[in-house]
């Protein structure tokens, strides 16, 4: 069977990966995500686990080994016996940026894992705090311009797609974006809804209920379309980036 991985469109993709070796018909199968309960990662890890119980009829683990922007997690997949009966669930940053961001990764993606499947497609979001004086990308451009706090902005870790999403933005608006890494999402988002952080970069799914219920404002989003989910919130494309 041909194993490989699908092209990605979108600017953060979920995909699933192995040891290399034909997957086997294990009576469990664990999938590893390197994030905590409840991230956008975690949530989809979950739904493929259902489904795969209900398809192969297995014992299917999921277990959250979150740190070092996911590296961990892929560090575990890569000393599993490499029979099939251990998966990566995994953002494409682990695989496709980090190799060339980082000097002593532990694992090189293109000899220590097999690609299985892709599974989804996340537009990633830029968010500001309730209280940030800014309703536009432009006014916030300018705020930043003025009082270079206001550049500050979380993701849920260093290295992450959200981290590098911020940094082109920035240079793209010729502002100052300064990175603060956060073990996860919800201590990121907690800071953000509570003002010890002005901004956040991460996927939709993340910032959308907070959105509607007026504790954050999502400035712009990616992609060449409105996101359904969001649909008043304009992209980066139709403000000029």
């Amino acid at each position: 069977m041909e194993l490989r991985l699908l092209s990605v469109a979108a600017l953060a993709a979920a995909c699933v990966l192995a040891a290399p070796a034909a997957l086997a018909q294990e009576k469990t199968t664990k999938l590893m995500v390197g994030y905590p309960p409840g991230a956008g990662a975690d949530t989809v890890t979950r739904l493929l686990a259902d489904r795969m119980r209900t398809t192969l009829g297995q014992t299917v683990i999921v277990e959250n080994k979150a740190g070092a922007s996911g590296r961990i997690a892929v560090e575990q997949v890569k000393l599993s016996p490499p029979d099939g009966s251990v998966l990566l669930m995994t953002p494409l940053a682990n695989v496709v940026a980090h190799p060339h961001s980082y000097a002593n990764l532990r694992y090189n993606p293109f000899t220590d894992l097999e690609p299985v499947a892709h599974l989804a497609n996340f537009q990633l979001a830029f968010a500001v705090g309730a209280d940030v004086p800014a309703k536009t990308l432009a006014e916030y451009v300018a705020l930043v311009k003025r009082d270079p706090k206001y550049g500050n902005y979380a993701s849920a870790g260093a290295g992450s797609l959200p981290h590098f999403f911020g940094v082109m933005f920035g240079r793209a608006a010729g502002i100052e974006m300064t990175h603060v890494p956060y073990k996860g999402t919800a201590p990121a988002l907690a800071d953000l809804t509570g003002g010890q952080i002005a901004a956040f970069s991460g996927v939709i799914a993340d910032v959308a209920q907070l959105e509607k219920a007026g504790k954050v404002r999502v400035l712009a989003t990616s992609g060449a379309k409105r996101a359904a989910a969001l649909p008043d919130v304009p992209t980066f494309r139709e403000q000029g980036y």
